[in-house]
């Protein structure tokens, strides 16, 4: 399958913050996950409070569902954080996780959303994933 990262020089340099403006997929088969939050297989949260480590774990949560269906992170095209409250300020922890994910080569399309609250008063942050298998 083939990725490619666009990012028009017309547009900001989205990639120091992790992302590409677009990604131009192909491929057989598209994989859309649903949110995944920081929980861990018994539903516990092991940093409340904290949105780097929940964002990582969000984003380990969504490579184990890429895994099942037989990818890696490197087939995700496009990525939706939802971040609650005033953490949506906290770029830095969003940042580095994306950065340290994905690195500099090939970084997914991406869309930051400030929400009210997520199903769970201890969730920071949800990530909804796209990925193009084969």
């Amino acid at each position: 399958m083939a990725h490619q990262s666009l990012n028009p020089p017309d547009l900001f340099d989205s990639r120091q913050y992790g992302f590409s403006q677009a990604v131009l997929a192909e491929g057989r088969r598209a994989l859309y996950c649903s949110g995944q939050v920081a929980w861990g297989v018994h539903e516990e949260i092991d940093a409340p409070g904290d949105l780097d480590m929940q964002t990582r774990r969000a984003l380990a949560n969504v490579g184990r569902v890429v895994g099942a269906a037989g990818g890696t992170m490197r087939d995700i095209v496009s990525l939706r954080i939802y971040i609650v409250g005033e953490h949506i300020r906290n770029t830095g922890a969003v940042r580095g996780a994306l950065l340290e994910t994905f690195g500099s080569d090939f970084q997914p399309a991406t869309t930051w959303i400030g929400v009210t609250a997520l199903a769970n008063p201890d969730f920071l942050v949800e990530i909804e994933a796209i990925a193009v298998l084969d």
